[in-house]
């Protein structure tokens, strides 16, 4: 497993992302997140994460689960706190 590149805080899910997505498929999205695999997300936004890391920000992430439904992983630029949501909660 590849080492965590920041700190995610507290996790923390919306009610309904808890009801749709797959506990194990949220571990793993969440380990890829901490390890700066952001996923899904488009060339900007990846970018966008890259200079987060260095200078502070928000870093987002776009993952499918295991029903192919998308998600994302948010972690506050602050890292107080990282959230797993659906496209739908954001």
């Amino acid at each position: 497993m590849t080492p965590a590149l920041f700190s995610l805080g507290p996790t923390v899910i919306t009610p309904a992302a808890l009801d749709v997505l797959h506990p194990d498929d949220v571990q793993v999205a969440l380990d890829r997140h901490a390890a700066g695999d952001w996923g899904d997300v488009c060339r900007t936004d990846r970018q966008t994460n890259q200079v987060a890391l260095k200078k502070g920000g928000r870093l987002f992430s776009v993952y499918r689960d295991r029903s192919q439904t998308k998600f994302y992983v948010i972690t506050e630029s602050d890292r107080s706190v990282t959230t797993v949501l659906l496209p739908g909660d954001y």
